[in-house]
């Protein structure tokens, strides 16, 4: 993403959530006395919102709003962010770090849901045989992670929570398929990585957890919108968090259908993806200041760490309703 952007001004934006409302109502009276007919455009990775796509429940629901849907799939967070700072897509799916990247670069980004915590779902991993095993053990090691993700974040606070500095690892920054290649040939010590391809890497690598996220962060899931649409088509936004809010019960009520049908879409043998559900904490709601709190800590992070150029302020990316 291009970081020279402009952010935005804490006091536009702050004049720009106060009129929300205002104009949200505006535009629902507007659509309504026209019959204006409406678009959500809806970027996806493969996961819960494919799911959704395959249901076909979103579109009956929205159809006599006169709301139309369109699907595009994308491989990664960072790409749907994109495509929302330029006005390609309404609505997607992300983890805890993108957002920050994106808001650095100027994004209209909107938090308009997210998941309860998931620390189990991301660990740092050893091989079975290795001498290490504590966390501490990793000073002066080789550890091989994605650069500005998630588990970028929990490393961090790893390290210090076993009284460690950053610099105290050798790290390496590596994608998850190169870090996979790196693991199995043995040329880093460690991994640090989330699911399914940490349930794959227990699963076929014989893989050893050093450390989960428990009690260090919280790897939260969001679904996000931009400031514009949300303002505009808050209708639109609850009936979607609903939509999905109703697969993440069902699929806590039935966690072996989740895993077979998130096995097919993710390419994986259904063992593995058995592991990764079996760990996964339910739960999908709306946005309040502490979860952006939570959010403002890994920017603050970020920017400490220099990976990204200038402070972020999080509550910018607040969507209307905020609790």
């Amino acid at each position: 993403m291009n970081a020279r952007r402009r952010f935005l001004q804490l006091s536009a934006s702050t004049a720009a959530l106060g009129a929300l409302p205002a104009l949200s109502a505006f535009s629902l009276r507007a659509n309504a006395a026209t019959g204006a007919p409406r678009t959500l455009r809806i970027g996806n990775q493969k996961g819960y919102l494919t799911l959704l796509k395959g249901r076909g429940t979103l579109e009956k629901r929205l159809a006599p709003l006169g709301v139309g849907v369109t699907w595009t799939e994308f491989e990664a967070g960072p790409v749907q962010l994109e495509a929302l700072n330029v006005g390609s897509i309404d609505f997607g799916d992300v983890g805890e770090a993108p957002p920050i990247f994106a808001q650095a670069a100027g994004a209209p980004l909107a938090y308009v849901a997210a998941t309860v915590p998931r620390p189990q779902s991301e660990a740092v991993l050893v091989p079975r045989s290795s001498a290490i095993h504590g966390v501490a053990d990793l000073k002066g090691k080789t550890v091989a992670l994605n650069r500005g993700s998630n588990v970028h974040y929990f490393l961090v606070k790893l390290l210090r929570a076993h009284n460690l500095n950053y610099a105290d690892v050798n790290l390496v920054f590596l994608a998850p398929a190169d870090a996979r290649a790196a693991f199995e040939r043995g040329s880093i010590d460690a991994w640090v990585i989330w699911d399914p391809f940490l349930a794959a890497a227990q699963k076929t690598l014989d893989a050893r957890i050093l450390a989960d996220a428990t009690g260090v962060v919280g790897n939260r899931a969001y679904y996000f919108s931009s400031l514009k649409y949300a303002a505009q088509n808050p209708d639109v936004i609850k009936i979607l968090i609903d939509e999905l809010s109703q697969i993440d019960q069902w699929g806590q009520r039935n966690r072996p259908e989740l895993a077979a049908q998130l096995a097919r879409l993710w390419g994986l043998p259904p063992e593995v993806a058995n592991v990764a559900i079996e760990r996964v904490q339910f739960g999908t709601g709306p946005i309040t200041k502490a979860i952006l709190a939570e959010q403002q800590q890994i920017a603050d992070t970020f920017f400490d760490l220099k990976l990204i150029p200038k402070r972020v302020s999080v509550l910018e990316a607040a969507a209307p309703g905020l609790a």
